[in-house]
């Protein structure tokens, strides 16, 4: 099937939208704001300014309104154009029952191992499947549980997945990023990414697990290609009030767990997560066996661990 998406002013898409008053469709795709079946072709309009023509006589339909307009992607726009209001990045009370981009970190506070970051797209008609599927807060689910749901609902939702492995992270951290801006641009890419997976599908909004002020969030990207949203939210404990947003985490976590086996692996004994004195005791370890450059492959070399598992490499080794 053939298929011709193009860029149309919104005086073109009322325009539009009356030319095809006699075949207008009763149900509308998420974030569009018409749909219409002229004779071999279906014609969808998206508040983002895209029209897609699907069908045999996609070509020849577009045809009539190509002039005058852009089959070319829009003005992409920056975190420097972005107008931050706090107000308006705080979800709705329907949240839980939109079409929404779900997005979340996993791995953030580990000593060992990397950053995960995971984009779900969530359909209001797929939450009932979601929910009996067992996805809900991730911190209420143990590992193995998270690694059971997340086979599951890998294969239900589309969703994009970035790994920001340790040699990564410590290069960035060397050069003078915070952790905060590499959450930061994760998120903005893994979000962009699933966009460009589900076109010319638009999702009514893009919920975030806040882990800075939607100002901060921002400054953070400045300069950067941001994703393009209908709305855009930020809010805490934001696994609890949709389920895109479990689902992200979920499935972030899975690719952790995933990770960090293969980093026992390497190791040759089982790492430990968190940032605890076992954590300590495992990077001590691993300097007496692999020696302290192994550091920057297998942990976040800034975090106090370091210092730490030195201090204890001498105790226990350098007797």
């Amino acid at each position: 099937m053939s298929h011709v998406v193009l860029l149309i002013s919104p005086e073109q898409i009322k325009a539009m939208k009356s030319h095809y008053s006699s075949s207008l469709a009763a149900k509308l795709p998420p974030g569009s704001i018409f749909s219409a079946k002229p004779p071999l072709c279906t014609v969808t309009a998206y508040k983002s300014g895209k029209v897609l023509f699907q069908g045999k006589n996609a070509e020849l339909e577009a045809g009539k309104w190509q002039k005058g307009t852009t089959a070319a992607a829009p003005k992409k726009k920056t975190a420097s154009s972005a107008s931050v209001n706090v107000h308006r990045y705080s979800p709705p009370a329907n949240i839980g029952t939109m079409s929404v981009i779900g997005s979340d970190e996993v791995g953030t506070g580990d000593y060992f191992g990397p950053i995960t970051v995971v984009a779900v797209y969530a359909k209001k008609e797929q939450l009932a499947l979601l929910k009996e599927l067992g996805v809900q807060d991730s911190k209420n689910l143990k590992d193995p549980q998270i690694i059971e749901i997340a086979k599951q609902i890998k294969d239900v939702v589309p969703f994009s997945l970035l790994t920001c492995d340790n040699p990564k992270y410590n290069a960035l951290q060397a050069k003078g990023m915070s952790q905060g801006k590499m959450k930061a641009l994760l998120h903005n890419q893994a979000i962009k990414n699933l966009m460009q997976k589900i076109q010319p599908e638009q999702a009514e909004a893009v919920l975030i697990d806040q882990f800075a002020q939607p100002e901060v969030f921002f400054n953070y990207l400045k300069g950067q290609e941001l994703f393009q949203a209908n709305a855009t939210y930020l809010c805490t404990k934001a696994e609890g009030i949709h389920l895109g947003v479990a689902a992200a985490s979920i499935i972030a976590r899975y690719a952790f767990v995933k990770r960090f086996d293969l980093l026992s692996e390497k190791a040759g004994f089982k790492i430990p997560k968190g940032a605890g004195f076992a954590v300590d005791e495992a990077a001590a370890r691993l300097i007496h066996e692999k020696g302290i450059d192994s550091l920057h492959e297998f942990t976040k070399t800034h975090f106090a661990n370091t210092e730490k598992a030195k201090r204890l490499y001498q105790q226990k080794y350098h007797k």
